[in-house]
């Protein structure tokens, strides 16, 4: 590689590679070629032969608005100092070594591709799945349409309370009409208009006031077609502390009282049920003999005032289980290490700062290496 100073002509270009090609890596794309004065090439990379990413696996398949930001992504891949390599998985195909030889700066966009555990017994049974297993599945991701689930009993459980616990819960809600107006992917959709679940339960650790729905995600779930959305009025009452947050926080008053107007509603006339559950922990995945889940045992919280002002659970002696033939967990995602680079195990993260990854041991920037997303 050129040893004279990068970025100064068409001659002499800085060179990245950017490992990803999901929003993280576009929008690192975006903020490069914004650098008008810096003559550079980008090369981008991806294990899948076809870029984009979580827009394509991740978001729901009735949310269109959402994915036709692959349409801005488009323009950005037309610019001539853009080149996208598809079915190269770094690490295999390609080695930290390749890309320091060839490049000057490497950048990593490569998500969070793991799945935070609950750590509680029963995780392992039969019909417990991950919700970045279900929600790639029903979108058509190619490492993962080969899955199954059985969609035969009458009771689901999501455990979460944020946007994508109610993007499983929709999709498990929506009629076969419903769906076949989206793009999820056929298999699904056939899988989903047989499916016989009639209860779909959403719960979460923290109270109705600390939910992490947005306002159009309640009103989205309150108008699903054959679906009634109920809310236990136990738990939506407010504790003190929480009322203070809420006093504070407009646009978390107005989900509050969206999910308010919820509870006590009437089942009667649908032929579906959401229950949106809150300040229930799981304590264990209950299973039947042949080591299928059949519950989930919970245990009721109770928020206090941490030392650092943050509201917590924690947990009472009043045990709740909530039937379920089918579990998904919806607790968040965490990094893995990849070759040749820092991993803190223990966060699951590549240690960086501001994006600059550094060495664990003193802190010190690594060159011409970066994280983005």
């Amino acid at each position: 590689m050129d040893s004279a100073r990068p970025g100064g002509s068409e001659q002499n270009p800085l060179r990245v590679a950017i490992i990803g090609s999901g929003p993280a890596g576009f929008y690192t794309v975006e903020r490069l070629f914004e650098e008008h004065d810096l003559a550079l090439r980008v090369d981008m990379f991806d294990r899948l032969p076809i870029p984009f990413g979580l827009v394509r696996s991740g978001v729901a398949p009735d949310h269109p608005r959402v994915k036709s930001v692959v349409n801005y992504y488009h323009n950005l891949a037309s610019d001539p100092r853009f080149r996208f390599f598809g079915d190269i998985e770094f690490g295999t195909e390609v080695s930290l070594d390749d890309l320091r030889q060839r490049f000057h700066h490497i950048i990593f966009a490569c998500g969070a591709q793991a799945d935070r555990a609950l750590g509680i017994p029963g995780e392992k049974l039969d019909g417990v799945h991950s919700a970045r297993q279900f929600v790639a599945w029903y979108n058509g991701a190619p490492d993962y349409s080969h899955l199954h689930f059985d969609l035969s009993g009458s009771s689901a459980v999501v455990i979460g309370n944020g946007n994508v616990a109610a993007d499983i819960a929709r999709i498990l809600c929506r009629t076969p009409g419903e769906l076949a107006n989206t793009d999820i992917a056929d298999y699904a959709l056939k899988a989903l208009g047989s499916a016989r679940i009639s209860r779909v339960s959403v719960i979460g650790r923290r109270g109705a006031a600390q939910a992490r729905f947005s306002l159009k995600t309640i009103r989205e779930l309150s108008s699903l077609a054959d679906t009634a959305v109920t809310v236990e009025p136990e738990e939506i009452e407010l504790d003190e502390a929480s009322r203070e947050e809420l006093a504070s926080d407009p646009p978390s008053e107005k989900v509050f009282q969206a999910l308010r107007g919820l509870a006590g509603a009437s089942e009667a006339g649908k032929r579906k049920t959401l229950h949106l559950r809150f300040l229930l922990s799981p304590t264990e995945i209950i299973g039947d003999q042949q080591g299928r889940v059949e519950a989930v045992r919970c245990v009721r919280n109770e928020l206090y005032r941490a030392g650092d002002g943050s509201l917590r659970p924690r947990p009472t002696d009043h045990v709740v289980t909530v039937e379920a033939r089918l579990v998904f967990r919806a607790v968040g995602y965490r990094g893995i290490s990849l070759p040749g680079l820092p991993f803190v195990a223990e966060r699951g993260v590549i240690p960086n700062e501001r994006g600059r990854i550094t060495n664990p041991a003193g802190g010190q920037p690594l060159p011409g290496l970066y994280v983005s997303g």
